[in-house]
């Protein structure tokens, strides 16, 4: 099967374009202009797509007593959790650092809910402070432990079992978090005990279920699997007495990367309420990926042409900016910024970063024209588990982040200065003495 071309791609993203004089524009932006003023590597969103794309989510789910929870690991910059919660959204977070990033950029602690297997102690008790909506208890151990926690504090801690309901979402092993074997969530049999108990407890209110069943998830059918199986729960904890008054569904709705074909918000909408919808819940859902990660580029410049037993091209963007490729094998499209780079001949080549690591490639045998050093290329569909995950090994330091907002744009972080890698570093005065 062969890769889409770089007009393919484009027509897939209307918020990408190919300017004849200017190049690539994100939305109406040249990327050209903020490649030459910033430098390269480094990060571009548009404010404009991450708008439309939470319009259309919410307009698929109206009817239904749904909020939306945006799911921060995808992306924690405070200029993208500050749009988001300007349109309404709240926030997932699966630790104390994203509960304070949330809080930062002016989501409301009643709009946030705390996810994660291992919350710790500080971290619960964090969150009980803030007064957030709800924690996610993933465990019998955790629930014991806030519960102690929250009577120490005098508060009343509101509570939704995570179970696992053992649904494989057909997506990449690192990647799936609803299989039995997986560390997350309550076994789907211990659940209705465990809810029971959590009724009892000192400082715990139960208030619903949730489940989360992976990421980049391309069709409706899990997710109306294991939804199905929460609306089994819920009913079975109201016949026994107990109120259940939301569920949270999740997250993990899947994007176009190459040539996928996802599931619809209408359809993921459409798999709540045939098997949710009629139980009077109030429901949360968690996207991540899907708001944000079409909204992104990458932008990088070529260091050289390799010539060997491949053609190689060298960026100078590396596996310490984007590591999704070496680490699920994850495809992303390359396109020339250029025009008139993008228009010449193609051939196959491996597009590396320069990284002491084999792993350190973004694509192999990729179709692509002839590019110059410093010919600049965007990286797509990088807007989701790009920066975040960045790391600044090799002593790289991290890419500047920029956001385009109508025909305006603006850095939004910095580039990290070499020497802001060590800032932090002590050498102990012993080793300071000359032997």
């Amino acid at each position: 099967m062969s890769d889409p071309t770089t007009s393919e791609l484009l027509a897939a993203r209307p918020h990408l374009a190919m300017h004849a004089m200017d190049g690539l524009l994100l939305e109406g932006v040249p990327l050209a202009a903020i490649a030459r003023e910033v430098g390269t590597p480094c990060w571009v969103y548009g404010v404009g797509t991450i708008r439309a794309r939470y319009a259309a989510l919410s307009r698929a789910l109206a009817g239904l007593d749904a909020h939306l929870h945006y799911a921060v690991k995808a992306n924690d910059h405070l200029a993208v959790l500050r749009v988001l919660g300007a349109l309404g959204a709240g926030a997932d977070v699966v630790s104390e650092g994203e509960l304070l990033r949330a809080r930062a950029a002016g989501i409301a602690a009643g709009r946030i809910v705390f996810s994660g297997v291992g919350k710790t102690e500080r971290e619960l008790r964090r969150a009980l402070d803030e007064g957030i909506a709800q924690v996610n208890v993933e465990s019998a151990e955790e629930l014991a432990m806030l519960s102690g926690l929250a009577t120490a504090a005098g508060r009343v801690a509101s509570v939704a079992l995570r179970v696992n309901p053992d649904i494989d979402a057909g997506t990449h092993p690192k990647i799936t978090t609803g299989i039995a074997h997986n560390k997350f969530g309550i076994p789907l049999g211990e659940a209705a005990h465990l809810y029971r108990h959590a009724a009892s407890l000192p400082g715990i209110a139960p208030v619903g279920i949730a489940l989360h069943i992976g990421s980049q998830i391309l069709a409706a059918a899990p997710y109306r699997a294991a939804f199905a199986r929460a609306a089994e729960l819920v009913r079975g904890l109201r016949a026994a007495g107990l109120a259940v008054g939301s569920v949270d569904c999740g997250g993990g709705l899947g994007i176009p990367y190459r040539d996928e074909i996802p599931v619809s918000p209408e359809a993921f909408a459409g798999a709540i309420r045939a098997t949710l919808g009629g139980l009077g819940l109030r429901l949360l859902v968690e996207p991540g990926r899907w708001l944000v990660g079409p909204a992104g580029v990458l932008l990088a410049s070529v260091i050289l042409e390799k010539q060997g037993a491949a053609r190689i091209l060298v960026l100078d963007a590396a596996m310490n900016e984007l590591i999704r490729p070496a680490m699920y094998d994850a495809w992303h499209g390359i396109v020339p910024v250029s025009a008139a780079d993008a228009v010449r001949p193609v051939s196959p080549a491996d597009v590396v970063g320069p990284v002491c690591e084999s792993a350190d490639t973004f694509a192999r045998s990729r179709l692509l024209p002839p590019l110059a050093a410093k010919a600049c290329v965007a990286i797509l569909d990088a807007g989701a588990y790009g920066a975040v995950m960045s790391s600044t090994y090799n002593s790289r330091p991290l890419a500047a982040q920029v956001l385009v907002h109508g025909e305006r744009w603006a850095v939004i972080r910095e580039r990290q200065k070499p020497a802001d890698l060590w800032a932090g570093e002590h050498i102990p005065p012993s080793l300071m003495q000359v032997e």
